[in-house]
């Protein structure tokens, strides 16, 4: 009798230990299935930080006759936050620059003269190459060139995120998984853009290699006529001269 109690106790103990063991294995996984996802939530993070442009800074350096331009290729319905200020290292003799900042089909969005410092916003109707030229005015510094610090954003990097994290009262991992969220979207809307764009642009070449293709035709229509004329008329001039 006692040896089956002790029989049945070490039975009991060894799958004790074996749920346990089994328990530790399964908690191990889960560690590591953490482990596996928050790596590759951060890997994606980090990807979209790379390809979402979080704004653009650019110095110009202007010389006393010419122009500076500064362009990005913008989809239509996109925010467009800019500012500039001329960087002078003779704080009380500031010169002055004009401004003029154009849409792709020439439309004037911003336009400013004799000024040191400015910004200008709009928001994007059509899809094209914005442009904003920078001109010094000669009279205000001499044959100097100016320089002119620029800060040009776009899309995500112009919200106000403060604001709306005030607003809609979130802050934290919350305000980084809507950023998260809004730069997924902005990408969405590039690639669907890319592919509007390589649709069109397929569609410009098809057209152009059928009327290649056509004019080729037609070319060498052409010229099987005009032989024919020539062999005709080459006959008739010979008979005419009885050489043949």
């Amino acid at each position: 009798m006692n040896k089956q109690k002790n029989d049945r106790e070490q039975r009991s103990a060894t799958t004790t230990i074996r749920g346990s063991m089994n328990t530790m294995g399964k908690s191990v996984s889960s560690m590591k299935m953490a482990a596996k996802k928050m790596q590759h939530g951060l890997l994606t993070a980090l990807l979209l930080l790379i390809i979402v442009p979080v704004g653009e800074g650019v110095w110009l350096d202007v010389p006393t006759t010419g122009t500076k331009c500064v362009s990005e290729e913008i989809q239509s319905n996109v925010v467009v936050l800019a500012d500039y200020i001329i960087i002078s290292e003779d704080d009380s003799l500031l010169p002055t620059i004009s401004v003029k900042v154009t849409s792709p089909y020439g439309k004037n969005l911003h336009h400013m003269e004799n000024v040191t410092v400015g910004e200008f916003a709009f928001t994007t109707q059509e899809s094209g190459n914005y442009m904003a030229c920078f001109t010094a005015d000669t009279k205000s510094h001499g044959n100097k060139n100016v320089s002119i610090s620029v800060d040009w954003k776009t899309g995500i990097a112009a919200k106000d995120w403060k604001n709306i994290a005030k607003k809609e009262k979130i802050e934290g991992v919350e305000l980084e998984i809507r950023k998260l969220e809004a730069s997924v979207e902005a990408i969405h809307e590039n690639l669907v853009y890319i592919r509007n764009k390589e649709a069109d642009m397929r569609t410009v070449s098809e057209k152009t290699n059928s009327r290649v293709a056509w004019f080729s035709t037609m070319s060498m229509g052409i010229c099987i006529a005009v032989s024919g004329i020539q062999v005709v008329y080459l006959k008739q001039y010979f008979q005419k001269k009885k050489l043949i």
